[in-house]
C-alpha cells in the first residue's frame, strides 16, 4: 500500500513540475493544482495509513488509532487550494483576453511565429 501511495506522490510531484515549466499559462496552473495535490497526499498519508481505525480514542475503541490531524490539515489546504487555483485561472483568463495569447513572456519580446504564420 506504501509503495502505491509513494508512486501516486511521485507522479503528481513529477507531472506537476513538468507543467510549471511550459510557457503557457493554464499548463502551469494545471502543474500547480497537480503540486498541491501530490502535498495533499503526503500530509494525509503522514498520519498513518490505516482502515477500519477510529480518528479519536476513546474507551470503545482499540489501542490503535488514526491521527486526525493530518486528516484537519488536508481537508485545510483543499479548500484553500481551490481558491487559489480559481484566482489563478481568472488572472490567466484575463491576461489571455487582454493580450490574445496565454504565452508567458520571459524577455519582453514578441514569441516567434510558428511556420503556420501565427505567434
Amino acid at each position: 500500500m506504501e509503495i502505491i501511495v509513494a508512486s501516486a506522490i511521485g507522479v503528481l510531484t513529477a507531472g506537476g513540475v513538468y507543467l510549471i515549466l511550459r510557457l503557457r499559462t493554464f499548463p502551469v496552473i494545471l502543474g500547480l493544482a497537480m503540486l498541491s495535490y501530490a502535498v495533499n497526499v503526503f500530509l494525509f498519508a503522514s498520519g498513518r495509513l490505516a482502515i477500519d481505525q477510529s480518528p479519536i480514542l476513546s474507551k470503545y475503541a482499540d489501542i490503535s488509532y488514526t491521527d486526525p490531524l493530518p486528516q484537519a490539515l488536508v481537508l485545510t489546504a483543499i479548500v484553500i487550494s481551490f481558491g487559489m487555483t480559481a484566482v489563478l485561472v481568472m488572472i490567466g483568463l484575463g491576461a489571455y483576453l487582454e493580450a490574445g495569447d496565454d504565452h508567458i513572456d520571459l524577455d519582453g519580446s514578441e514569441p516567434e511565429a510558428g511556420k503556420d504564420g501565427t505567434a
